[in-house]
């Protein structure tokens, strides 16, 4: 062999072996060194699955569970992962179309990108998720069946005060740095809210093996690397869930609010919003399609009035101002009022119900009748105690009394959203009158009219502040948390005693209540008296306006009733309002005697049993709301066909027999047989008529 070929065969083997040593390097790297393609191959041989814990049950004063959790599934897509499957397939399963399962691709897609899991379809129908459950495997290149805990409501109550879960947003995942994860739901309202944090509980993580079509097939390494799910923990509240139901009942049909609270502790027993609604609505796979429905309702379900509602208190203010009045020093219990029908001191006479008879010769006297006169006149001697030497001054120091007694502040419920409603500041009268007023400016402030309001709540909280002779604890549901630590922070401003007007003498609130008790044996409430219980109590009528199509609208009055019992160790303090329906004891009364008595005695008479039948078969709910739907309604008629040309909901705005002729911007036209009743401009879709 020459040298030459000699060579050559060195170099051939020299390049064989160098290859060799490379490839072997490159082995050793991805083999021993490297993870990348480890991790690949266990991200296409393992599934992650999230693992949801049940959240934490609420419960009653009696241990019985208002909500309680039950297991639904959502239907999960992974963009990315999406091939060969038989989309019209899936879409005849979930009873949609092709255009609206690609829509849904593509908003998954801009809501957590191509890689990440969303849902889907949410809380599969028992229907879907059978016939999902038994052809996944058809669809298991990028969708998976996800167990979704949701919530469930027994006694089918307490919507507004529970709450409701739902899916996080870009903003509560944020705001929680990051804690949630797309596809995680979250307490949106109510103690759900609040006390999310309790409730929620640990995401776990369980680890699936997956075979060369994508079949789940088993336990990744027998579950070594799972993580459980640690459950959320449990709430333990004041509710009386038999009294909810109660109250609840007779608020059906009405507008209004009611609150039961428990003076010694500020638990709350009972709090209810009318009109409201049952709870189940809102979980489950109809819940996006009740949602709208009771957003879309003009009389605000949705809306939790007890804490939210703003209402002028009407006469059941008189307690208050006669307990700041005695502590002012303006009046005596002996203090009468010579009233003949109205007070007559400024330039506009306030007219009372009663009229002579020396209705208000005396403090107690006063209460009980409910005389206008005399509570306007010792609102006056209170802010022009000539200890202030000025009215202003005067007025400021009677405003830190009504936010003492916690009207116009909010108190701190464990309820998000609460309204501090309105007691008005000097700066405020200022404004209004160019700093020129006086005590005659504001004088019905003195029976809790003017620019007061107060929420059902602050009511509620101001009697209990009467009851217990000055000091009050934060209202508040829940007493206590399973297994409570140290951490638990959250809890601890609802056992602080509040003693900030303790200061004033048991003697003044003893005439106060002794008023009170009147009002029930001899005066306004007498249809609240419960047999063999003292009750003390107030009635109250409030003047009521609202803006209907643009004009201030005087409608009938509101019922307003505030009581506790027994008097002598309150163990229940009530607040009612019912809206346009009247005396304060014609309706909110008799609903609170009610309550009362059920809380006490565990038990109604009969002659009440058949008095409750007869409330709850009274529809109070006031008439111009028809009308206000009507408005709101066709606006969004109108407005959806602005946007997609579509006329069909127009019609349903189309009433009476006519012959107004109508035209569509698109020139299309109906025929001349009907009156519009719409409320958008009609010059823009009438020809040539004149409206009224």
């Amino acid at each position: 062999m020459s040298v030459f070929n000699q060579s050559r065969s060195y170099i051939v083997r020299l390049i064989f072996i160098l290859t060799f040593i490379i490839i072997s390097i490159q082995l050793f790297n991805l083999q021993v060194l490297s993870s990348k393609y480890k991790q690949l191959a266990l991200d296409n041989a393992v599934f992650p699955k999230r693992v949801f814990p049940p959240r934490g049950i609420i419960y009653d004063r009696l241990n019985r569970p208002i909500l309680n959790n039950t297991i639904m599934f959502d239907l999960m897509v992974t963009p990315t992962q999406i091939r060969g499957v038989d989309t019209s397939y899936l879409c005849r399963l979930l009873e949609i179309d092709t255009a609206e399962f690609k829509k849904r691709v593509v908003t998954s897609i801009i809501r957590n990108g191509r890689y990440r899991p969303s849902v889907f379809e949410g809380l599969l129908s028992p229907a879907k998720h059978a016939r999902l459950e038994e052809n996944m495997w058809r669809f298991s290149n990028g969708f998976y069946l996800q167990e979704r805990p949701v919530r469930t409501y027994p006694y089918n109550v307490a919507a507004q005060i529970l709450g409701y879960i739902g899916e996080v947003d870009s903003g509560i995942i944020a705001r929680s740095n990051n804690y949630y994860i797309p596809g995680d739901y979250v307490g949106r309202n109510g103690l759900e809210s609040f006390y999310e944090e309790i409730l929620r509980g640990q995401r776990g993580i369980q680890y699936l093996i997956k075979d060369n079509k994508n079949r789940l097939v088993g336990r990744y390494e027998n579950g070594e690397f799972d993580t459980a799910a640690v459950a959320g923990r449990n709430l333990r509240t004041y509710i009386d869930v038999e009294l909810q139901q109660l109250a609840e009942k007779m608020m059906a049909n009405k507008v209004g609010a009611i609150v039961a609270i428990e003076p010694k502790t500020g638990g709350i027993l009972a709090m209810v919003s009318g009109p409201n609604f049952n709870p189940n609505d809102l979980t489950g796979s109809d819940k996006q399609k009740n949602f709208a429905r009771l957003q879309l309702d003009v009389s605000a379900p949705l809306l939790n009035r007890a804490i939210k509602g703003q209402y002028p208190p009407g006469s059941t203010f008189k307690p208050i101002g006669a307990l700041v009045a005695l502590e002012e020093g303006v009046i005596t219990p002996s203090f009468g009022y010579p009233c003949s029908g109205a007070y007559y001191g400024c330039n506009r006479p306030v007219r009372c119900t009663h009229a002579g008879g020396g209705h208000a010769a005396n403090l107690r006297l006063s209460i009980a009748n409910s005389c206008n006169a005399y509570y306007t006149h010792i609102f006056r001697l209170t802010i022009d105690n000539p200890k202030y030497r000025n009215v202003k001054v005067g007025y400021a120091k009677w405003k830190d009394y009504m936010n003492a007694f916690g009207l116009g502040t909010r108190l701190g419920i464990d309820l998000p959203s609460e309204d501090k409603a309105n007691i008005p500041d000097t700066n405020r009268y200022n404004t209004v009158y160019r700093g020129s007023w006086s005590s005659c400016t504001n004088l019905t402030l003195g029976i809790g009219q003017d620019m007061m309001t107060t929420t059902p709540l602050q009511l509620a909280n101001a009697i209990c502040i009467i009851a217990n002779k000055g000091y009050y604890y934060t209202p508040h549901f829940v007493k206590k948390i399973d297994d409570e630590t140290e951490e638990d922070t959250i809890m601890n401003p609802f056992r602080v005693k509040n003693e900030i007007l303790t200061h004033i003498p048991d003697a003044a609130f003893e005439e106060v209540i002794s008023g009170m008790q009147d009002v029930v044996e001899r005066g306004t409430a007498r249809s609240a008296a419960i047999p063999g219980i003292n009750v003390a109590a107030k009635t109250g009528t409030a003047e009521n306006y609202r803006i209907i199509e643009r004009k201030r609208v005087q409608l009938k009055d509101n019922s307003v009733f505030v009581c506790f019992a027994p008097r002598e160790n309150p163990k229940i303090a009530i607040a009612v309002i019912v809206e346009n329906a009247g005396y304060g004891g014609t309706w909110a009364g008799p609903i609170s005697s009610i309550l009362m008595e059920k809380f006490l005695n565990d038990t109604l008479r009969p002659e009440r049993v058949k008095k409750v039948e007869e409330i709850a078969n009274a529809n109070l709910m006031p008439s111009y709301l028809k009308r206000l739907q009507y408005i709101e309604d066709s606006i969004r008629a109108f407005k959806w066909y602005e946007m997609t040309s579509d006329s069909s909901y127009i019609k349903n705005y189309v009433m009476k027999h006519t012959s107004i002729p109508v035209s569509l911007p698109t020139g299309e036209q109906w025929p001349p047989v009907f009156e519009w009743e719409a409320i958008l401009p009609k010059e823009k879709y009438f020809k040539n008529q004149p409206f009224t």
